[in-house]
C-alpha cells in the first residue's frame, strides 16, 4: 500500500483534494434540501445545477478567504447544516421558509423561540447524521494556499485576487437570477406570494438569492409627490376636530392573535360549537353589527403586517412578500388611524400583553400617533391561558382604561392579544381543551379550536360590558392570520384535499379570518361584508360617522371596485380573483399614494 501511495502521489493528492472540492459542495446542496423536501421530486435538473453552481462558487470563495480547503469545506457544511435546521423549524412553525427580510425579525423570533416544541422527524435526523459524516470526511483534505519566502506575499496576492473574483462571480450570479430572461430560460418559479413553493422548485438557496431582488421597493409608474397630491385632490383635505360630530364614540379594536375559523377550509364536525357567539354574529343574529371575512396578507406569522395594513390603510400587495414594514420602512411619523383620531380629540392607546420590542412596536406606535402604550410589564398578575396573558385579562385592562379616562374624551384603543399564540401541542395545567374534531386525532387542531372557544367567550364578555355603558362605543374584532399548516392539515384530509396541491380558491381561503364591527348604538346590521385589512379602518370610520382624511375617502371609493386587495390576490366587485400584478392599471394610483406615504419626503 505504501509503495502504491509513493508511486502515485499526484493521484492521491487529486483524490484527497480535487474530488472533495467537486463532490462535497454537491453533497451539501442535497443534504440542505433534504431537510424539507426531495429535490429530485420538486426541482428540475437544470435548476439543481444552478444551485450546485452556487455551492461550488461559495466553497472556492471560502478557500481563497481562509486559505485551507479543509476549513472552507467544513465551514460550508456547518453553515448549511445549521441554517438548514433553522429553516426546517421556521417552515414548520409558520409554513414559510427563511426569507431575506427575516434578518429584521431576529429579535422578535428570539423572544418567542422558547414557546415552540422542537421535534425532529426521521428524515431530519438522517440529514443531520449525513452532515456530521460529511464534516468528518472533510478532514482528509490537505490543500493549503500558502508559501514561504517571496511566495508568501504572492500567495496572499493570489488569495485576495481570487476572493475578489469569486465574490464578483457570486454577485453576478445573483444578478442573473433577478433577470426575467433567466427565469424563463430555466423555467423557474418566481411567485413570491407562495415562498414555500418557490423554495421547493428553485432550491432554498437560489430562491433566497432571487428574493433579494425585492429588498428595495421600486417607485410606481408615474410617481411624484405632485402626482400623489393630484390623485387625492378630489377626495377633500384633512378632517379637523371642528368637522367632527359633537359626540364621538369610543373605538376599541381587538386584533386577536391567530384567531380564525378553519371551517372556511372545509367541512368538519366537532362535539360542540367552538365559536357560538361569533358564528351568531356572522349569521346576522346580533343587532347593530357588520360582519364578514377579512382577507389578510400573511399566514402563520408576521402579525405586524396585518396590523400595519389595518392602521395605515396601506397594503402589502405593493411591498415585498415577507417584508415587515414596521422594521424595514417605518422610521418616521406616518399617517394612521391613530394619528387621525388623535387629531379629532381622541385619547389614543395601544396595548399588547407581551414584550414591547416585538416587531419594534415600542418604536413604531409613537410614530403612528399613539399617546400611550401598555406592554406585558403593565399587566399586574393577569390571568394566563397556557403561558400567555388571556384575552379576558386583556379586556379587563381595556375596561380599566375606559373607566379611568377623562369624562368627555373619546377613547381609541388598539389591543393586540397574545392568548392564542402557537404552539398548540404542549400540555398545561391551566388549559383543558374541550373541543374534539370527529374523525381526526390531531391534538394541535383540538387545542387550537378550544382556544378559539375561549376567545369567543371572552369577546362576548367585552361586548356584554359595553352593552350597558353610558357612552357610545364601537368594538372592532378580527384575527391577524390563520395558524400554520400543521394545525389545519387534518381539515384538508377530512375533505379529501392535499395541502401541498391546493386550488387557487383553496389557497385564498388560507388568508381569511372572521371580523365584526359591533356597536352599542344603532347601525344597520350587515353580514357577508367581506373586505381586506387595508380597508377596514376606513370602513369603521364611515360606520361611526367620523370625518375621514382624503386618503381614507380614496380607499372607500377604491374598495367599491376592488373590495379585496392583499399580497396574495386582488378581487374585483364582480368577485373575480387574480394576481395583483394583473390589475395594476387599476391600482397604480393606490401604489403612488402608498409609496408617497411610506417613502416620500
Amino acid at each position: 500500500m505504501k509503495k502504491w501511495l509513493s508511486k502515485y502521489p499526484k493521484t492521491i493528492w487529486c483524490l484527497r483534494n480535487l474530488v472533495p472540492m467537486i463532490l462535497f459542495p454537491i453533497a451539501d446542496f442535497y443534504l440542505f434540501e433534504w431537510y424539507t423536501n426531495d429535490p429530485w421530486e420538486t426541482m428540475k435538473v437544470p435548476i439543481q445545477f444552478l444551485n450546485i453552481y452556487f455551492f461550488e462558487l461559495l466553497m472556492v470563495l471560502f478557500l481563497f478567504v481562509f486559505g485551507k480547503l479543509r476549513w472552507s469545506l467544513r465551514l460550508q457544511s456547518i453553515f448549511f447544516m445549521v441554517v438548514g435546521l433553522a429553516n426546517y423549524y421556521v417552515l414548520s412553525f409558520r409554513s414559510a421558509p427563511i426569507m431575506p427580510w427575516d434578518v429584521y425579525s431576529v429579535g422578535t423570533a428570539m423572544s418567542v423561540a422558547g414557546d415552540f416544541q422542537y421535534t425532529l422527524e426521521r428524515r431530519t435526523v438522517l440529514v443531520l447524521i449525513g452532515f456530521v459524516l460529511l464534516i468528518l470526511a472533510e478532514s482528509v483534505v490537505d490543500l493549503e494556499l500558502k508559501g514561504a519566502g517571496k511566495w508568501r506575499r504572492r500567495i496572499w496576492g493570489i488569495r485576495i485576487a481570487g476572493a475578489s473574483v469569486f465574490a464578483a462571480l457570486l454577485c453576478s450570479f445573483t444578478h442573473m437570477l433577478h433577470l426575467d430572461s433567466t427565469i424563463l430560460k430555466y423555467g423557474m418559479y418566481d411567485k413570491l406570494f407562495t415562498p414555500t413553493v418557490m423554495s421547493k422548485r428553485d432550491g432554498t438557496a437560489v430562491a433566497f438569492l432571487m428574493e433579494l431582488r425585492y429588498v428595495s421597493v421600486d417607485k410606481p409608474a408615474g410617481y411624484s409627490a405632485a402626482a400623489a397630491e393630484e390623485i387625492l385632490a378630489p377626495y377633500g383635505g384633512e378632517a379637523t376636530a371642528q368637522e367632527a360630530p359633537d359626540t364621538l364614540p369610543n373605538i376599541i379594536v381587538i386584533m386577536n392573535e391567530a384567531f380564525s375559523d378553519p371551517a372556511v377550509l372545509g367541512a368538519f364536525e366537532t362535539n360542540m360549537d367552538y365559536m357560538p357567539y361569533i358564528h351568531s354574529i356572522l349569521r346576522g343574529n346580533t343587532d347593530n353589527t357588520i360582519s364578514g371575512f377579512l382577507n389578510v396578507s400573511v399566514l402563520g406569522g408576521n402579525t405586524a403586517n396585518t396590523e400595519f395594513e389595518f392602521l395605515t390603510g396601506n397594503t402589502m400587495a405593493f411591498l415585498p412578500q415577507g417584508s415587515v414594514p414596521y422594521q424595514q420602512y417605518l422610521k418616521r411619523e406616518m399617517p394612521s388611524l391613530a394619528s387621525h383620531l388623535r387629531s379629532l380629540g381622541y385619547e389614543t392607546v395601544a396595548a399588547h400583553p407581551y414584550n414591547s420590542t416585538g416587531w419594534d412596536r415600542n418604536k413604531v406606535y409613537p410614530l403612528l400617533g399613539f399617546d400611550e402604550m401598555y406592554f406585558i410589564k403593565d399587566y399586574k398578575n393577569p390571568e394566563k391561558i397556557r403561558k400567555y396573558v388571556s384575552d379576558r385579562a386583556c379586556y379587563d385592562k381595556i375596561i380599566e382604561l375606559y373607566e379611568s379616562k377623562p369624562d368627555g374624551t373619546p377613547l381609541f384603543m388598539f389591543n393586540v392579544t397574545m392568548q392564542n399564540h402557537s404552539s398548540y401541542t404542549d400540555e398545561f395545567d391551566n388549559f383543558h381543551p374541550d373541543i374534539e374534531v370527529s374523525g381526526s386525532s390531531s391534538g394541535a387542531l383540538n387545542n387550537y379550536l378550544s382556544l378559539m372557544k375561549i376567545s369567543d367567550s371572552s369577546i362576548q364578555y367585552l361586548t356584554d360590558y359595553f352593552s350597558d355603558a353610558d357612552e357610545d362605543t364601537m368594538i372592532v374584532f378580527f384575527g391577524d392570520h390563520q395558524p400554520t399548516n400543521s394545525v389545519v392539515s387534518n381539515i384538508w384530509k377530512l375533505n379529501g384535499k392535499n395541502g401541498s396541491a391546493l386550488s387557487a380558491d383553496d389557497e385564498a381561503c388560507r388568508y381569511k379570518v372572521p371580523y365584526f364591527i359591533w356597536c352599542n348604538f344603532e347601525i344597520e346590521t350587515e353580514t357577508g361584508a367581506d373586505t381586506s385589512s387595508n380597508f377596514l379602518a376606513a370602513k369603521l370610520l364611515e360606520t361611526a360617522g367620523i370625518p375621514m382624511t382624503a386618503y381614507e375617502n380614496y380607499l372607500m371609493e377604491l374598495s367599491k371596485d376592488y373590495p379585496v386587495i392583499t399580497s396574495i390576490r386582488t378581487e374585483n366587485a364582480q368577485g373575480q380573483s387574480t394576481d395583483t400584478a394583473n390589475v395594476m392599471d387599476g391600482l397604480n394610483d393606490y401604489a403612488i399614494l402608498q409609496y408617497d406615504c411610506i417613502f416620500g419626503k
